[in-house]
């Protein structure tokens, strides 16, 4: 059994806009006498697009016209029809996504791209698709090691560890190679971002909107970046202006091993002995600086894009990042955004699943994420009863995904007392004619959603996947049945678009 997705990434960045479009190959990796246990087992590029700086009305505006006209062109000389494409995702990154207009032209975009082709936004996604694009999650698997890949676009920096391949935490930081720009014609500065402003004015820099940029005026600015970066993978914990330039938030002190003075399970922010062999050894680059970075010879001109993105690029050649940490090569760079969007978006459910009545694709649900504590008998149905008012809008239940960790092997009577507290917990929704949507993370969907269809009736609509972990904050879509309707293709994603 083997089938094969279509699959879109539309990347909106700081800088640029592109395209990919990938074949996602999923096949039966269990035996003939076993339950399917269907997998992604390839990822091939089809297409790529041409890059295309990111078209602005001004600073504050998206110019979706423009970026329609892009995409449609784009598809165009893939010769593909957006009827086509099975999966995949827009994704908005960096400072494109505080636009005013973000929000409404990602879901726009969304739409007009493929009917099953999802919206999001937000920099923990961005970090972790991003470093997947980037190849940086197979070499920390295929070496046994802790990497770090660091995607450096226009406005953000994005991080995203790996622990011997899984994906061990993320942060994200406003470092970016145009958080200044620069007039190629006059030399003199156009923009300059306002948390750089900021520091600009504390410091007493000579730097400002409608000056010459002097690059040796910008050198002790691009520094305290570069000190902020080495910061953030734990190379050193005195940059003042670390907090300050965190996104959403920095990588977990667990994570990080202050290898200035060594681990010692006494210091803040370090880890104990036993945890030593975690610490993050390696380091790889993505995003437009990257693209720079690992060839500074080719870019002589410091000004050539506008911005300090190769100003930037030459500080961290310099810099602890180079020389205290194994510098790879990733397998993309400027691309890795949108190749993870396209490539590594998509999941798939395990096959012991139920969906009965259910129109597909189902798109932008919440997930309401109960805890294991939550999830015990008796329990249950008071905890959702309560979870629930948390989305409802203007006193009325909405839609969502009830996420369970589940039992492994659990006995037919366990099945019908989580049945039983779903369809409790979940009356008010049932009353307004809503789906049952739950998503388990153990092998029992399939017995679980037959059993709440057995309760709730045969013509109510139930969609019960396992094979799937989400969280708090996770918003969750589902498309058409693959596979002989063995499966469902899963996206999960954020939608955090930042003011």
């Amino acid at each position: 059994m083997r089938e094969e997705l279509l699959s879109v990434g539309i990347d909106l960045g700081t800088s640029t806009t592109q395209l990919i479009f990938s074949r996602l190959l999923i096949e039966n990796m269990a035996g003939s006498f076993s339950v399917p246990r269907m997998e992604i087992t390839k990822k091939e590029i089809q297409y790529k697009s041409q890059i295309y700086f990111t078209p602005l009305i001004n600073q504050n505006t998206i110019d979706f016209p423009k970026i329609r006209e892009i995409v449609e062109r784009e598809y165009g000389k893939a010769g593909i029809r957006k009827e086509e494409i099975d999966t995949g995702a827009v994704i908005i990154t960096g400072e494109t996504a505080r636009k005013e207009n973000a929000k409404e032209v990602v879901n726009a975009l969304s739409g007009f791209a493929g009917e099953f082709v999802v919206a999001t936004a937000g920099p923990d996604l961005e970090s972790v698709i991003s470093g997947k694009g980037a190849g940086t999650d197979v070499y920390s698997g295929e070496h046994r090691l802790t990497a770090v890949n660091i995607d450096i676009g226009g406005g953000t920096s994005n991080l995203a560890v790996f622990r011997q391949g899984d994906t061990a935490d993320t942060g994200c930081l406003d470092v970016g190679g145009r958080l200044i720009k620069v007039d190629r014609d006059t030399g003199t500065i156009s923009y300059i971002a306002p948390k750089l402003l900021w520091i600009i004015e504390r410091e007493g820099f000579p730097i400002r909107p409608g000056a010459p940029l002097s690059i040796e005026a910008v050198k002790p600015l691009l520094r305290i970046l570069v000190e902020t970066l080495e910061q953030s993978v734990g190379l050193r914990r005195d940059c003042k202006y670390y907090e300050m330039l965190i996104t959403n938030h920095g990588l977990s002190p667990k994570t990080l091993v202050i290898q200035a003075n060594g681990p010692s399970g006494d210091e803040e922010g370090a880890v104990g002995e036993k945890e030593r062999w975690e610490k993050i050894s390696c380091v790889s680059f993505s995003g437009g600086v990257a693209a720079v970075l690992y060839h500074l010879e080719d870019y002589p001109d410091p000004l050539q894009f506008g911005d300090i993105g190769i100003l930037l690029a030459r500080e961290i050649r310099s810099s602890r990042l180079y020389s205290e940490l194994r510098v790879i090569e990733s397998v993309e760079t400027i691309r890795a955004t949108v190749v993870g969007a396209g490539s590594h978006t998509t999941e798939i459910s395990g096959s012991t699943i139920t969906y009965a009545n259910a129109e597909f694709p189902i798109k932008n649900l919440p997930v309401l994420k109960l805890t294991r504590e939550e999830e015990q008998a008796g329990s249950l149905a008071a905890a959702l009863g309560r979870k629930m008012s948390w989305f409802w809008t203007e006193g009325q239940p909405v839609q969502l995904a009830v996420a369970l960790e589940g039992e492994v092997n659990p006995s037919f009577s366990r099945i019908q007392e989580y049945a039983r507290e779903l369809l409790s917990g979940l009356a008010p929704n049932l009353r307004a004619g809503l789906p049952t949507l739950v998503v388990v993370v153990n092998d029992m969907a399939k017995a679980l959603g037959q059993t709440i269809l057995s309760m709730a009736g045969t013509e109510s609509v139930i969609v019960c996947l396992d094979g799937i972990r989400l969280s708090e904050g996770d918003y969750i879509d589902i498309g058409r049945p693959a596979a002989g309707g063995s499966v469902l293709p899963v996206v999960v994603k954020t939608l955090v678009f930042q003011k």
